[in-house]
């Protein structure tokens, strides 16, 4: 009897924090998250004021959040199955193992934001109602978009050797790794791809981050447009 209890207050439990998720509420949440980790966090790797596995905790919790993100069942299954690929990963790294899959690790984590992002439009999209909430996870979606490009520039960089190049403070040309701390470069260089401010500082060296910079700067112009003739058209038919 006891065990039936404990089982259904974890159920109970699940239910609360799913139907949280799924409520235009949780988008303020989830846009103060991705405000830290977009434009602090960043900082904060730069000037060294963060542990690596702090890093690694915050993009963990991140990606945590996206399986309650949704109520399929095969949804549900999918971010559970890619945080749980993720989260050996991680661990295997800050492990005494001989082992690390690096790769392996960025490519799961970009399966992750790719899902995230899906299930994010999804709850965007999901009903008539226009408002504050809908504005919010319209911006939501477009930094996930924007940590996703800074994922792929750095997939980029680990199998190729080389993505984007530019000077810095430190050294003439930045020379970028690959690595946890090259995300401040990373994610900037995605934003200002994915606004079209293009200042040049930083600039992609090969087909496939020139490509990628394209599309995110194609996103960034389409994307709005593509949002607010949505909204707007949701808005007249509940009108209607």
């Amino acid at each position: 009897m006891v065990k039936f209890a404990r089982t259904g207050h974890v159920k109970h439990a699940i239910r609360r924090i799913t139907d949280y998720w799924l409520n235009d509420a949780s988008f303020v949440v989830l846009m103060l998250m991705l405000v830290f980790t977009v434009f602090i966090l960043p900082i904060l790797i730069d000037y060294g004021h963060v542990n690596m596995l702090f890093v690694n905790v915050v993009f963990m919790f991140l990606f945590f959040t996206g399986i309650w993100s949704s109520d399929n069942k095969g949804l549900i299954a999918l971010t559970t199955i890619l945080f749980l690929a993720q989260l050996v990963l991680r661990i295997l790294r800050f492990s005494d193992l001989p082992v690390e899959f690096y790769l392996w690790e960025r490519l799961v984590g970009l399966a992750n934001m790719l899902v995230f992002i899906f299930l994010n439009i999804r709850l965007l999209f999901r009903n008539y109602e226009v408002g504050l909430y809908r504005i919010i996870g319209a911006i939501n979606v477009y930094l996930l978009v924007a940590i996703l490009g800074a994922f792929a520039m750095e997939i980029i960089q680990i199998t190729i050797g080389s993505s984007i190049s530019g000077l810095s403070e430190q050294a003439p040309v930045h020379q970028l790794k690959g690595v946890d701390q090259d995300f401040s470069t990373y994610i900037y260089f995605s934003l200002v791809s994915l606004t079209t401010v293009g200042f040049g500082d930083y600039t992609p060296v090969n087909i496939l981050s020139k490509m990628l910079s394209v599309m995110l700067s194609t996103t960034g112009i389409l994307y709005p447009a593509v949002v607010i003739a949505k909204l707007v058209g949701s808005s007249n038919e509940e009108k209607q």
